[in-house]
């Protein structure tokens, strides 16, 4: 069969930031993640004990410089500038080079410098990279070792246990982070409809957008990737069991033709615009589309964490509000939270103490929190969110949708879900969904290159 490859574009404050709290690592309950699953999910080995800290102390005297990368938009660029200025106030021999830039390429050229051994010596790492660069703990220094300088108590145990190898902590969790719906308050007002509270509720807008306001408004838009994701929220919702364990497909042909049916039924029903209509937009993104801007397209499927920027891009005089997670899809409940990313030591630095020192200040520490702030998300630091908290700092619309996904969503994520070879524009989802899409693949077709696509993956 011919592989056909498409890019297109892509509860109260107060009561969600105590179930952020409580998510994240400062309260009694846990969110049913990747670590805290009984059912397994090819998430990173926990098994070996932990190293204990080896005693090493920050040094204060010689000088000393640290290279440190990330990526991100401008916000994020210069709230970790102006983070790290002040901690080379606090350290005066320390010298932190910054290396930063846009996410376009960026997995690329840091997986080249993981492969080579030339990377940072901190970095900001998607969760995923654990498994893709260090699955043998061979990329990242094992932060436990450091652990009287870097405060891991600030942090839950099972959103550590996610980012351990072997024993070996790859990485020192930021946020957590879920998918969840926001609607245009003002688009479903001008088609006589409340925002949708659940999947029966979307599904009977799409006509009478279509009807009331024309065939150019949709009450969501729905890009390759975010198909792919709502279609697993979906089957997991209806069929209960993991989309992944064990490093094994859990899902039969059948099942997963069931799920690309669902993702066909929201462009039959006028529910979402075709892959060709939202790449014909010309946007790069659905935040820069003039379409998600003027209320055209009145929905989204997003990170908690994009709340600000969906809003933002909107036209004066739109309302953006928060979704719920739809509880008609199915009786369990599916979707899943994952660490949103990490900050990491290169195994090659020659200065892990004072590695630890820098994680330690820009997550822990109140002056490194406070001009971080919420730019990678909700904190995860107990001590880092109650800053945001103290300082007024953590978006409303953020912290509630924050909230909402990790009080709902019930199974693990596999981290080889987010495989470069699946996810990336060129990758398996896009073309699957593309090609049903365009009607280059029926359903039968679709489900099986989707399957080759993703045991290819688990099985490398």
């Amino acid at each position: 069969m011919k592989k056909r490859i498409r890019q297109a574009v892509s509860l109260a404050l107060a009561t969600t930031m105590v179930l952020s709290l409580a998510a994240c690592g400062g309260g009694s309950s846990e969110p049913t993640t990747a670590a805290s699953a009984d059912s397994g999910s090819g998430t990173p080995e926990t098994t070996a004990e932990p190293a204990a800290a080896e005693g090493l102390t920050v040094n204060t005297t010689d000088p000393i410089t640290l290279t440190f990368s990330w990526w991100g938009g401008d916000a994020r660029h210069e709230a970790t500038q102006n983070a790290v200025k002040k901690f080379m106030e606090k350290y005066p021999n320390i010298k932190v080079e910054n290396q930063f830039a846009a996410w376009s390429g960026w997995e690329d050229k840091m997986s080249a410098s993981f492969a080579t051994g030339t990377a940072p010596d901190v970095n900001q790492i998607n969760w995923n990279w654990i498994t893709s660069f260090s699955s043998d703990g061979s990329a990242f220094y094992d932060l436990n070792k450091v652990s009287d300088i870097l405060d891991l108590s600030q942090f839950s145990e099972s959103s550590l246990a996610d980012c351990t190898v072997a024993g070996e902590l790859q990485g020192v969790p930021i946020s957590l982070t879920g998918r969840i719906f926001y609607w245009n308050k003002t688009t479903f007002e001008k088609a006589g409809l409340e925002t949708p509270k659940s999947l029966a509720d979307l599904m009977a807008a799409g006509p009478v957008f279509q009807e009331k306001l024309g065939e150019e408004y949709y009450p969501i838009a729905l890009g390759e990737y975010d198909r792919m994701i709502l279609m697993v929220f979906y089957l997991e919702s209806k069929y209960g069991k993991p989309w992944v364990e064990n490093n094994q497909l859990q899902y039969s042909q059948e099942e997963i033709e069931d799920g690309l049916e669902f993702i066909q039924s929201l462009e039959d029903n006028h529910v979402t615009n075709t892959i060709k209509g939202i790449a014909g937009d010309g946007a790069d993104s659905l935040d820069k589309n003039p379409k998600w801007m003027d209320g055209r397209y009145a929905g989204i499927f997003e990170w908690d964490s994009s709340a600000s920027k969906f809003e933002g891009a909107l036209n004066d005089g739109e309302e953006f509000v928060v979704g719920e997670e739809f509880e008609d899809m199915g009786d369990a409940n599916g979707g899943y939270a994952k660490v949103s990313m990490c900050f990491a030591i290169s195994e090659t630095t020659e200065h892990p103490a004072e590695c630890a020192a820098l994680i330690n200040f820009l997550l822990n520490e109140e002056e490194g929190a406070d001009i971080m702030g919420i730019e990678r998300g909700i904190p995860c630091s107990k001590a880092g969110l109650k800053v945001c908290e103290d300082k007024g700092l953590l978006s409303d619309k953020v912290a509630e949708a924050n909230a909402k996904v990790l009080a709902y969503v019930g199974f693990p994520l596999d981290p080889k879900f987010e495989a470069a070879a699946l996810k990336n524009s060129d990758g398996t989802y896009y073309d699957v969904m593309a090609g049903l899409s365009y009607e280059d693949y029926d359903v039968e077709e679709a489900a099986e290159l989707l399957i080759e696509g993703i045991e290819d993956v688990l099985n490398k």
